[in-house]
């Protein structure tokens, strides 16, 4: 029996939390710990946010520092994970008739390597990063995720990075804000809706904008959107669970989804 790899969706917050420990971090580091040795990762990030679609397929793939106001540590930090050009060509042939890009420029930003850091500390699993086209509507996103499962049976770990609740311009920076109630409405809207099965276009969750807290939530829709290629890539039946949630700054959701 073929065991497909498992697909995980990761609230990254704060660029931060690569050089912090906190509840988020550590559940992280216990994916990486806990769950089978991918052969290799594709990386989705609401940070290399694009028209049209993108592969980073080069062999040294650099660590982007797509951010400012942090300490120099953090800008010092590298994540020298090896790049798959073999890896980048099969995501391609994967999303067909999808005109695919094989990008040599990219590299990792913060919303992978921010993540996988803690994961795989050692960077020695290959990774290559897909761009989210921001001209295509939700339905597009929650469908290349389809395409992608077939990878997950090949001993690829798809590790998708945003947000689901992001309004940074609403955040409340005292220490332990409590959340807006929109934003805790929208967070529970998903957690109650990632499990549902059915057709693309009846989806819940590709139809996230039906919830009256979904604007406040998302104002612009690229930290929400990698979600749906985690929960494109499910298979019938496929257990969801939750390894860490929580509401930081009253806007910004942490929730991490496994599927697998």
């Amino acid at each position: 029996m073929t065991h497909s790899m498992p697909a995980l969706f990761l609230g990254h917050g704060s660029p931060m939390n690569v050089l912090e420990e906190n509840i988020y971090t550590e559940a992280w580091r216990k994916l990486g710990q806990d769950l089978p040795r991918p052969k290799g990762i594709i990386a989705v990030s609401a940070h290399w946010y694009t028209r049209g679609t993108a592969v980073t397929a080069m062999e040294n793939p650099r660590t982007i520092h797509d951010f400012g106001g942090f300490p120099q540590a953090l800008f010092d930090t590298r994540y020298p994970a090896p790049g798959s050009p073999s890896l980048a060509k099969k995501v391609a042939e994967a999303l067909a008739p999808v005109d695919v890009q094989l990008d040599r420029e990219w590299g990792f930003d913060h919303g992978s390597w921010g993540v996988l850091i803690k994961m795989y500390p050692e960077a020695d699993i290959p990774v290559v990063q897909l761009s989210v086209d921001g001209t295509k509507p939700a339905a597009y996103h929650f469908e290349l995720g389809r395409k992608l499962a077939a990878l997950r049976e090949q001993g690829i770990m798809i590790v998708a990075s945003g947000n689901v609740v992001h309004n940074l311009r609403m955040a409340r920076w005292a220490a332990q804000a409590e959340p807006y109630d929109w934003a805790a409405s929208f967070n529970n809207y998903v957690r109650d809706n990632l499990a549902w099965e059915g057709a693309a276009e009846e989806h819940p969750l590709v139809n996230f904008m039906q919830h009256e807290g979904a604007g406040l939530s998302n104002p612009t829709p690229e930290h929400y959107l990698p979600l749906l290629y985690v929960l494109g890539a499910r298979l019938p039946g496929e257990a969801v669970s939750i390894p860490v949630d929580g509401l930081e700054m009253a806007s910004l959701s942490m929730l991490s989804v496994q599927i697998g």
